[in-house]
């Protein structure tokens, strides 16, 4: 079998197997082998007679033809040790300690095993509620989210995938205004995508201008009232700064809840599209729609024979997926194989337009979008029924919505799931987003640069002998082909970008998909960079009133780095794009002034040299005091500031970067002044690049800027706890809680107003 080179690199950095060298063990053909052998095992668990050879060859040929791929999980880790194949689980966040941190554990075995986990933190009371058991107040979910982000980023998943969550937050929860903004700045938690729980009662609330309650879900007493059309804005505020946050429409989750009695969907996956109930996984796939095409008297049609097998085949996958999968909790086992939901969905729509020469943001393209995911829908659910005669329907069926009908085998068939990483592999388009752009820079994993141009773009213009490198690099630089006269009108007018189409037309578009999926639709609204608020609000309505579950939308270049760039890498001069030359630091000088200073961390003391020459800062050291700290990593950072120094990257930029990085040894510490040993080495060097530029002018010499620092720190020192050698604090005055005086008692500090004790 044939991929591509973007492909080829992809599944040998995180998809084939290694050995403990890091080294690829398995090809690319081993690895469609290994997974289908795996799956397809399962058969034999309904039919001890069942031919598993000759499903493995049937499930082989469709991976290998890339027909259809399952999520990553699935193709990471069929027929290995870890076999956990499910991309998306939910778990429940109730309003107690042990519920919660019980939670935090479980979403990191997750992310081990190569799962993203969804979360409502809506029924967790708002910051400065009283916590009856002890008589404290609470700190509200959006501190329990900086928990539970943290735990993310010490979790490597499985050494292949990055854990990712989903925070939901209701619309009548007290602590809303604050969870808007929770991503307001662009480090704060970077392990979530945010979205806020939409009702049908706020939706109305806007559109008449009302004003609607907010209810504190531990006491379910009205605490206030807002006006909802101003937080309508505030939404859009933060969907327009930076994407954070989108809505989830939660009446139309549950209106499609499978089984309600088992209880409400509040949460989904990290990218929104599978509502799940607590405890649920859901095991995904997508249909390579740019195959199912064919000739019929000339012109190219969608081959709904071709698709219709893949449906069906697809379906027994992924069903077969349900039942060899190891779950990384018991109660997820039987909570998923209570309604065995799967969620089949595309990719490569957009290229199947192209084949087809239908433009994208064009009534034509959606009444096609409509016309196959129905079938695809309709098809999936008679697969389903056929595997229910055969292995009985899913365990929940009596209860649920379904209960009437025809036995299903899987309570949800189909969803529209982003497909990032496997529609590189197939070569196609990514789900059903319209192309991004025909020749663009792809960031990904350690932010490594792929140049891709668009195959069918290259087919259509070297038919016309219109292919060129030149014209490649124009329209790399542009990002789109709208307004290149080189290229014919007609094929302009159908090779439309994602910046090409309006607003309008992708929500139209998910619209379309939603009608005829049982789950939802992943899909991003692209904005231009000069888009208004207004033309985002609009957007939202639209989608509320188009019957949509949810929507996120993105401005571009609204975020520092994003992961497909139009013309250049943001922050990058010119739309060349060829990679830079690599960097290259200059020759340490040999002869060097600085400053040492000693700063105290979280875990003991941390001495942070800086040195600069004629040419600035150019190199930093660390060293840790008896009390122990993370001397590797501080001697790591040091390092690295120090090369980066060298190569030219200004000394204020390495001070943004640090500066804040918060550390738990630290921030628990009352009274610190530093965050972190990063935030450490950047007050340090903030210090030195204050001192230099005037040490520049002769304004001070460095006898006059340390006797100068002696005297801010003696300062300092009058105002923050002094520390004997155990690490009590003598002059702690002051509780870093309720701010009442606290008494020194038993060998340590105690406030008698809230109870607060510094020893725990």
């Amino acid at each position: 079998m044939q991929v591509s080179k973007n492909a080829q690199m992809v599944l040998e950095r995180r998809y084939l197997a290694k050995d403990k060298d890091n080294k690829p063990i398995e090809t690319v053909d081993g690895l469609f082998r290994r997974v289908a052998g795996s799956i397809a095992k399962a058969d034999a668990l309904y039919d001890k007679n069942a031919d598993v050879k000759a499903l493995e060859d049937r499930f082989y040929e469709l991976l290998t033809s890339m027909e259809f791929l399952p999520n990553s999980p699935t193709l990471m880790n069929a027929g290995r040790p870890l076999g956990q194949l499910s991309a998306c689980f939910v778990l429940p966040v109730e309003d107690s300690m042990d519920s919660i941190f019980e939670s935090v554990k479980q979403a990191a075995l997750i992310h081990k095993s190569g799962g993203g986990t969804g979360f409502a933190f809506s029924r967790i009371r708002p910051a400065g509620s009283v916590v009856n058991s002890t008589g404290g107040v609470a700190s509200g979910p959006i501190s329990f989210m900086k928990v539970f982000n943290m735990a993310t980023e010490a979790v490597k998943q499985g050494g292949t995938r990055r854990g990712a969550n989903m925070g939901i937050l209701r619309i009548d929860h007290p602590d809303i205004l604050d969870f808007i903004d929770c991503k307001k700045a662009s480090n704060e938690l970077n392990n979530f995508n945010i979205s806020v729980g939409i009702t049908e009662r706020f939706m109305d609330a806007v559109e008449k201008d009302e004003e609607y309650e907010l209810v504190n879900p531990a006491t379910k007493e009205v605490t206030g009232k807002l006006r909802a059309k101003e937080v309508f804005d505030k939404i859009v505020e933060g969907a327009w700064r930076n994407g954070e946050p989108g809505i989830i429409f939660l009446d139309r989750l549950n209106r499609d809840n499978v089984v309600p009695g088992q209880g409400e969907i509040e949460s989904t996956n990290p990218c929104g599209e599978q509502p799940l109930l607590p405890y649920e996984s859901c095991n995904l796939g997508s249909i390579n729609l740019s195959l199912m095409l064919t000739e019929k008297d000339g012109k190219k049609v969608v081959d709904y024979d071709r698709l219709g097998r893949v449906v069906s085949d697809a379906v027994h996958f992924l069903d077969n997926v349900i039942d060899v999968n190891q779950y990384p909790l018991p109660i997820i086992d039987k909570t998923t194989k209570a309604t065995r939901k799967i969620g089949l969905g595309v990719m490569g729509f957009a290229d199947m337009l192209l084949r087809l020469g239908i433009p994208y943001n064009s009534d034509e393209a959606v009444a096609l979008a409509e016309e196959v995911m129905g079938f695809i829908n309709e098809t999936g659910h008679k697969a389903s029924q056929k595997l229910a005669e055969r292995r009985g329907a899913f365990p929940l069926f009596g209860e649920s919505i379904y209960k009437d009908g025809k036995p299903l085998r899987n309570g949800t068939v189909t969803t529209i799931a982003p497909t990032g990483t496997i529609s590189i592999i197939a070569g196609c388009s990514s789900g059903v987003e319209p192309i991004f752009a025909y020749v663009f820079i792809r960031n990904v994993m350690d932010n490594t640069e792929m140049i891709e141009v668009n195959p069918i773009l290259r087919e259509v213009l070297e038919e016309r002998g219109l292919y060129s490198d030149e014209l490649m690099k124009k329209i790399a630089a542009e990002g789109t082909i709208a307004h290149i006269e080189e290229i014919p009108e007609d094929i302009r007018r159908v090779f439309v970008c994602a910046h090409d189409v309006s607003p309008k037309y992708h929500c139209l578009m998910q619209a379309a998909f939603q009608r005829h999926t049982d789950n939802a639709v992943s899909k991003t609204v692209n904005f231009a960079e000069h888009a208004t608020r207004e033309d985002v609000a609009e957007t939202y309505h639209l989608a509320y009133r188009t019957g949509c579950k949810g929507i996120t939308i993105y401005r571009d270049k609204s975020r520092d780095m994003q992961v497909l760039n139009i013309g250049s890498v943001k922050g990058k001069e010119g739309a060349a794009p060829e990679r830079p030359a690599p960097l290259t630091p200059r020759p340490r000088p040999e002869i060097t002034s600085g400053f040492t200073e000693k700063m105290n961390i979280g875990c003991g003391k941390l001495y942070v040299t800086v040195n600069y020459d004629e040419n600035g800062i150019c190199e930093v050291f660390t060293s840790t005091g008896k009390a122990g700290g993370c001397p590797s990593q501080s001697e790591a950072t040091a390092r690295l500031v120090s090369v980066a120094l060298r190569c030219g990257v200004p000394a204020e930029e390495i001070i943004r970067q640090l500066k804040g990085i918060r550390c738990p040894s630290t921030i628990r510490q009352p009274g610190m002044k530093c965050t972190s040993c990063p935030d450490a080495i950047a007050r340090v060097i903030k210090e030195v690049v204050d001192f230099t530029k005037k040490d520049g002018d002769g304004v001070e010499t460095p006898a006059a800027f340390a006797k100068h620092r002696l005297m801010e720190k003696k300062k300092e020192m009058q105002h923050r706890p002094a520390e004997d050698q155990t690490g009590a604090s003598k002059n702690f005055r002051f509780c870093p809680e309720c701010g009442e005086p606290v008494e020194h008692e038993g060998g340590c500090v105690v406030c008698r107003n809230c109870g607060y004790s510094k020893c725990g």
